[in-house]
């Protein structure tokens, strides 16, 4: 649990750790590996969520995952990128929050994961929350946090 004080002065930041669905790049589990690798290519993220035709949320997919079926005895070629599907080669076991509020969940999963996506209760995709939006709070906190409280040290005695 997030010590109050902390808390606290977390929710006075404007910020929010959730980037919203419309604005983060996404790919659909039916579409072939050589668009995938164009649109990564092109977006310059090395991992994005994958949702279905229902805006579900079904995993991630990374330029490591496409890559990986890229190396042929000859060499790196594209052409098997056209016959897998996302589907295929995606990522399903990936931690996924429903409260992007529970700043303490978030910042546990975080210290592993770069982003964390974030659905509905419907499953639906909604957004993803990011380290580095967090770490903006975060620095918002260690600039803010004597506005609003005094911070005592705690010490220890020795009863020896």
């Amino acid at each position: 649990m997030l010590d109050k004080p902390i808390e606290n002065v977390l929710k006075k930041s404007e910020r929010q750790p959730m980037i919203a669905a419309d604005l983060v790049a996404t790919v659909n589990e039916d579409n072939n590996l050589a668009h995938v690798f164009l649109v990564l290519t092109k977006v310059k993220y090395a991992k994005i969520p994958v949702l279905d035709n229902q805006n579900h949320f079904k995993g991630l997919i990374s330029l490591q995952m496409i890559t990986e079926h890229m190396l042929t005895n000859e060499g790196i070629s594209t052409v098997p990128l056209a016959n897998l599907q996302v589907r295929d080669v995606m990522q399903t076991d990936v931690p996924i929050i429903t409260d992007p509020e529970d700043l303490e969940v978030i910042m546990r999963y975080l210290e592993d994961e770069n982003f964390l996506p974030v659905v509905n209760e419907d499953e639906e995709f909604v957004g993803i929350c990011t380290r580095r939006e967090v770490m903006k709070q975060i620095n918002f906190l260690t600039h803010n946090f004597t506005e609003n409280y005094v911070a005592l040290p705690a010490y220890k005695y020795n009863h020896d």
